[in-house]
């Protein structure tokens, strides 16, 4: 079995007081005051938790554990978010279960957190003062708008687009890669509303020298040094001026949740989800490739040809990851389940294929040895992933099994049974989504 990643709150409290009260009541927007006490906004997430304003909270310590959560060492749980494992908390990273990822659109409490930064402090966010310059070497009327400007000078758009992270799929490979150890749950696929990023372009004149956008968002390094980006990538610029690019204000029909970018962020719906920054303050149009934090050496790249596991591979033979690969996701029964074995079987899931279309997905109880075709929807629009289910699956006698879920993009492109070619950084894997079942 593998170790839990999963803190308890008297073990976070144990390792850092006033981190564990950053990360429990909101992140690097909750920090504790001079005096050791925790803030009005920190005070407000902790009574969202308890159910009840605290009477004398101005006053309470900021290294305290509250005593309605101190006879419980249950893992805690990130504001906002419901059943998600915490990977990481410096800075926060967090996947959601499979199952916990049944329902077609992916609600705010479910969608995974991946920060390469600390976030902003969320009491310094104003959306009504919020700002994105828009700038760089291919804009030839460099702006600077208010968020209401934007909501006001461009017209909305509402899709449902798919975005994973890079790495999700990490803690499958051998030699281990570095990074957060991702199992599956580093996707989502909720509905986005905002501008599109290419009318935003073209109305601040975008040159036709431009081959490369950027962004940069409010969060901050990991260090504290003002100087340093956190993250900074982009996408070039035939991506950028699709349809399906947005600068997204809310997620289905709300305010974007604090910890996935609020107010203001990107979405690329398709590429590792680096290319859609957060908390974005400006984005660049640029005639070179974008070279900020993240863009370059063995960052959300992968080598340019197969290479034995454990090869250390030179920078310049790594290309930048773009379009995601086909992949499949069980959400339906929850891995572990029993079954009757004389009573048929069924299951669901989602697929997704970076920028394509999921052509089939097939379903094996054998180990791969056979294959089931599942019923497959049609995407709602194109970057939204794709809802497949099965049923009358029987198990032909008691015992233990596997149930794999495999994907086929438009292009013939199946998902690999067991894993794909190793990368340095853990990036891309999509092999085959299983879950076990016992049949009894």
């Amino acid at each position: 079995m593998k170790e839990s990643n999963e803190k308890g709150i008297h073990e976070l409290y144990g390792e850092d007081p006033e981190k564990a009260a950053e990360i429990l009541w909101g992140g690097g927007g909750f920090r504790a005051s001079r005096r050791g006490f925790l803030t009005k906004s920190a005070i407000a997430s902790m009574s969202a938790l308890l159910g009840g304003k605290i009477v004398f909270g101005d006053r309470f310590p900021a290294s305290l554990i509250p005593a309605a959560l101190a006879q419980s060492d249950q893992p805690f749980k990130l504001p906002g978010k419901e059943g998600l494992v915490v990977l990481n908390d410096r800075p926060i990273n967090a996947e959601t279960p499979a199952h916990l990822l049944d329902d077609k659109i992916t609600p705010a409490n479910r969608l995974f957190v991946r920060n390469n930064g600390l976030p902003p402090a969320s009491d310094s966010i104003d959306p009504e003062k919020w700002t994105l310059e828009i700038a760089g070497e291919s804009i030839g009327k460099p702006t600077t708008f208010t968020l209401p400007e934007l909501k006001e000078k461009f017209e909305h758009h509402t899709l449902q687009l798919t975005i994973e992270c890079g790495g999700n799929g990490r803690s499958e490979f051998n030699p281990p890669a570095t990074g957060n150890q991702w199992t599956v749950g580093a996707v989502g696929c909720p509905e986005w509303t905002g501008v599109r990023l290419r009318d935003v372009l073209e109305a601040c004149d975008l040159k036709d020298d431009a081959i490369y956008t950027g962004y940069y968002g409010k969060d901050t390094h990991l260090s504290g040094d003002p100087g340093k980006e956190a993250i900074s990538r982009g996408v070039p610029i035939a991506k950028a001026l699709e349809d399906e690019s947005l600068i997204a204000f809310a997620m289905n029909g709300e305010d974007i949740p604090y910890l996935n970018g609020h107010p203001l962020r990107l979405v690329t719906g398709g590429w590792p989800a680096s290319t859609s920054g957060k908390w974005v303050k400006k984005i660049v149009a640029r005639n070179v490739v974008h070279d900020g934090a993240k863009m370059t050496g063995s960052s959300y790249r992968v080598p340019r040809y197969p290479v034995a596991p454990g090869t250390q591979v030179p920078d310049e033979d790594m290309k930048i990851i773009e379009s995601m690969p086909v992949k499949s996701l069980v959400t339906f029964p929850q891995s572990g389940i029993e079954h009757p074995v004389k009573e048929a079987f069924s299951c669901r899931g989602h697929a997704w294929a970076g920028d394509l279309s999921v052509k089939e997905v097939h379903v094996s109880i054998d180990f791969g040895a056979t294959w089931s075709r599942a019923v497959l929807e049609a995407p709602v629009n194109r970057l939204a992933w794709q809802h497949w289910s099965i049923e009358g699956i029987r198990f032909p006698m008691k015992g233990y099994y596997e149930v794999w879920a495999r994907a086929v993009d438009e292009n013939g492109t199946s998902q690999p049974m067991i894993l794909p070619g190793w990368n340095p950084k853990g990036y891309l894997n999509n092999a085959c989504h299983r879950i076990a079942v016992q049949a009894i």
